[in-house]
């Protein structure tokens, strides 16, 4: 039907145009055929003057007519058919004028309807062409009307499955939440009846190290008490033997002499300080909690270093260097370098960048010399850790796996696969045989080297940005703006703490009491871990955060800190006075992804997002 229409209603136009062309043509034409037919009445007149003209002159009249008014007759007549042959002459040329006239306009308009003729064609055309597109786009219009109705009918169905889940999420996240605060009161009984337990012991130890000594003070005095004949010598021996071991321990199971002598009845004070402790030597290990270990039982427990480690101090003992000038400036990778690491020693340096490789580099008279490559990756590495003997290197990547090589021939060790999204940190636990990484998929994961398997996948709730450990915590930076403080043992928050940015770098001091963060706010803070409190807040004019994964560092002694900006600049400040030390501009041509400041305090490395690192110090 709409065909149809379409159809007709150009017919219909067609013939309105035409007959307006005809009504104007033919009012123009109307004049021409009024002025012919004039024309052609004033011809047929002369005609028939002539014939009379002719008639007249060539037969004698039949009337008798005198020649005098014969001639004047003639002359008048002469002069009519001489004035109207001029005037007929005249008007016939007139007549020609505008025959040839009209003959031009004819043509003219011939022409016009030539051309309209060819456009009505062409727009015939057009309009087929035009009706062919329409019935075409019809047809799409209605195939996309079909294919929203399906999306719609789709996106009904997901928006029902999302609700359904979304209801599920909520269900399982209250179930989770009772759940933690189910194992946080059960770890808090647990441990409160641990420390029960603990008193009940000690108490227990207390009464029966009294009840043991009131027993030997009883043993003693009886001893002392009972005559027993003895000779000088044998007393003096007995004496001499007893100093000699410094003891004074005395048991009712052995033999002893005594004499009646206030030397021998009174027992040595020191001596039996020492068999008490002696006999109840093992009570220290009814909790560990409550009774601190001793020092050098400590000292017994910790890591050894390897050669590598004991090349330069670090720690406090460390001469810490503020650079102030660009020793080497050099290409580290084919594109961004994302991460940077000095080796324990501090005589390697490690880099990773999007060129999916591990660069080794030996610090040499101020200078960085290539050492080796380590590959295996499959796509960019977004961190480096060293482990505490510089003998294993970790690095995390986008290819949602960590990696794990030994520094000395480069060899692939271990590749932990499990995340599901790109892993932005991985460390090393301090017992080297655990490391802990953290992903863009919001999950951290435990993983045992020796096993070389998952043991803990804990949920954060937001992307992991940085990770650092220390003995039985992990800390971890997320998107969200929280540092989150997790149990290894409970896998568990202990606690969390909110910035005002994005937190993109975690980085501790030496003896792991001060936590350094970094965040999108521009904002670098110094929190304490003993307080749970921000100690310093650090900020500068032009300093500027420039991506998510930007990070800082500590100087070996803990007494600077070293982040770069988005310009491209190199910023240190002072711990202690909080105030800005350094800016070093002039090297970078972009911004500054990570800085490491080496163990011996002599060099500090800033790599960036072109292709460029740059080796300070103040030589």
């Amino acid at each position: 039907m709409a065909e149809r229409r379409v159809e007709c209603a150009w017919k219909r136009h067609i013939a309105e145009q035409l007959k307006q062309r005809d009504r104007l043509q033919r009012q123009s034409f109307e004049e021409i055929i009024q002025q012919y037919n004039r024309l052609l009445e004033k011809s047929d007149l002369q005609t028939v003057l002539s014939e009379r003209y002719q008639t007249e002159k060539y037969e004698p009249s039949r009337h008798e007519i005198s020649p005098g008014s014969e001639s004047s007759r003639n002359d008048t007549l002469h002069q009519e058919m001489a004035h109207i042959r001029i005037k007929h002459q005249e008007e016939l040329t007139e007549l020609h004028k505008k025959r040839g006239e009209l003959a031009q306009n004819v043509i003219e308009l011939n022409n016009q309807i030539q051309q309209k003729d060819k456009e009505i064609q062409s727009n015939e055309a057009k309009m087929l062409e035009y009706q062919q597109q329409i019935a075409q786009l019809q047809g799409d219009c209605k195939e996309q009307r079909n294919y929203l109705q399906d999306l719609e009918r789709a996106n009904q169905t997901l928006k029902d499955e999302y609700d359904a889940l979304q209801i599920t999420f909520g269900a399982l996240e209250e179930k989770l939440r009772r759940t933690t605060e189910d194992n946080q009161e059960l770890v808090s009984r647990w441990m409160a009846e641990k420390a029960q337990e603990a008193n009940r012991l000690n108490a227990e130890n207390e009464v029966d190290c009294r009840r043991r000594q009131a027993k030997l003070q009883k043993e003693l005095a009886d001893a002392a008490k009972e005559p027993l004949p003895i000779d000088q010598d044998d007393d003096i021996e007995v004496l001499a033997e007893d100093g000699g071991k410094g003891t004074g321990e005395a048991s009712p199971n052995r033999p002893i002499s005594r004499t009646p002598s206030k030397r021998i009845s009174q027992p040595q004070p020191g001596g039996l300080r020492d068999s008490i402790s002696n006999i109840f030597g093992g009570s220290e290990s009814v909790q560990p909690g409550l009774h601190p270990p001793d020092p050098r039982r400590r000292a017994g427990n910790s890591f050894s270093t390897s050669p590598e480690t004991a090349e330069a101090p670090s720690g406090v003992g460390a001469d810490v260097r503020l650079p102030s000038t660009a020793l080497h400036v050099f290409e580290a990778h084919d594109g961004e370098v994302n991460a940077v690491r000095f080796s324990p020693g501090s005589r390697l340096l490690a880099t990773g960048g999007m060129d999916r490789r591990v660069k080794l580099w030996e610090v040499v008279s101020g200078r960085c010399e290539p050492k080796g490559a380590l590959t295996g990756s499959n796509a960019g590495i977004t961190s480096i850790e060293f482990d505490s003997a510089g003998t294993y290197l970790l690095a995390a990547s986008n290819d949602f796996a960590s990696r794990i090589w030994t520094v000395d021939d480069f060899r692939l060790r271990h590749t932990l696969t499990g995340h599901s999204g790109k892993v932005l940190a991985a460390r090393f636990l301090l017992d080297n045989a655990r490391i802990v990484s953290g992903s863009y998929d919001r999950t951290l994961k435990l993983w045992d080297l020796r096993s070389k398997v998952c043991v803990k996948t804990v949920f954060a709730g937001s992307s992991c940005n940085d990770i650092v450990c220390t003995e039985q915590c992990v800390m971890s930076g997320h998107f969200d703006k929280k540092v989150r403080f997790w149990d290894i043992r409970a896998e568990s928050i202990v606690r969390e703490l909110e910035l005002l940015g994005r937190v993109t770098s975690l980085d501790l001091n030496q003896d792991r009491t001060e936590l350094l963060t970094c965040s999108r706010d521009d904002l670098l803070k110094i929190i304490d871990l003993r307080t749970n409190a921000i100690r310093h807040s650090f900020s500068a004019q032009g300093f500027k955060c420039g991506a998510d994964w930007t990070r800082v560092t500590f100087s070996p002694d803990g007494s600077y800190v070293a982040a770069g900006s988005a310009d491209g600049a190199l910023y240190v400040w002072n711990v202690l006075t909080g105030k800005l030390e350094r800016t070093l501009d002039k090297s970078h041509g972009s911004a500054i992804n990570a800085v490491s400041w080496s163990p011996s305090g002599s060099f500090v490395v800033s790599v960036e997002k072109g292709s460029k690192a740059v080796l300070w110090s103040d030589m």
